[in-house]
């Protein structure tokens, strides 16, 4: 009965935040390069107030910021990977001989895109941990757990789903790629009821992960874009979006249990 509660909240919390967060369906497509600013928030918003203090309060000091710094590195040499198979499979930014202008790059050919989908996959094993946990202390506790989870993913989920479009996924890949990686809370609720002490164990290190992937992509891929637009009435609005999509993270944080 209890492996049934965890696989029923595992689903729901993985696909009802990935389903809200499609709300991003309807932003037009005009506005998504803007909205990324909120996106931007939203992951370090994330990385900052909610995971890498979590990560901090399950693990070793010293094991926890290994784990980012490692994130970080491994996160860069994947990005290079994936600009490597883009260049030898069509032409690309880096070695066009008549590069466009920057203004007119409409997004990075995926790459920001698949870095998400990796750290949203980790991050949503993790949840079905968590979850996992819950449900062997009792239902009650199962339950809150599920929907503060659930909550505290939809500003992030939405701000996933706005660099997927921006990364040039259609609205449809995008959107499944996020139910596709929901489905890793289904994998972390039962992994997390067959061998929890085991997987509590790496939980630190995995958050670790989960942080670097957010910050990797914000700082690396994301904020760069920014600066093609140095007027400081577009600065001050991307400003504004950015404190936005972090206050939406502290609100959520604030309202409901960790």
């Amino acid at each position: 009965m209890t492996l049934a509660w965890i696989l029923a909240a595992s689903v729901a919390g993985g696909t009802l935040s990935a389903a809200l967060a499609a709300a991003a369906l309807y932003v037009r497509a005009t506005w998504v390069p803007m909205l990324v600013s909120f996106a931007i928030g939203a992951l370090l918003g994330a990385a900052f107030l909610e995971i890498i203090p979590h990560a901090f309060e399950q693990g070793e000091a010293h094991q926890v910021a290994f784990s980012i710094l490692g994130g970080i590195f491994g996160f860069f040499v994947l990005e290079k990977l994936l600009l490597y198979r883009h260049c030898h499979t069509e032409n690309c930014e880096v070695h066009d001989p008549h590069p466009r202008p920057l203004a007119a790059d409409a997004h990075d050919h995926g790459r920001s895109g698949a870095l998400i989908v990796v750290g949203d996959t980790i991050h949503n094993f993790v949840d079905g941990v968590l979850i996992a946990a819950a449900f062997l202390q009792s239902v009650e506790l199962g339950v809150v757990t599920a929907v503060a989870i659930i909550a505290h993913e939809i500003p992030q989920e939405v701000g996933d789903f706005l660099i997927l479009l921006h990364s040039g996924y259609t609205r449809v890949r995008a959107l499944a790629m996020n139910l596709l990686s929901s489905t890793a809370t289904v994998a972390g609720g039962v992994i997390g009821y067959f061998s929890l002490q085991l997987v509590d164990e790496l939980e630190p290190i995995l958050l670790g992960v989960v942080a670097a992937s957010m910050i990797y992509v914000a700082v690396a891929d994301l904020i760069p874009g920014l600066h093609r637009r140095p007027e400081l009435r577009d600065t001050a609005f991307q400003a504004l979006l950015i404190a936005l999509g972090i206050g939406a993270i502290a609100m959520v944080r604030a309202v409901l249990p960790h």
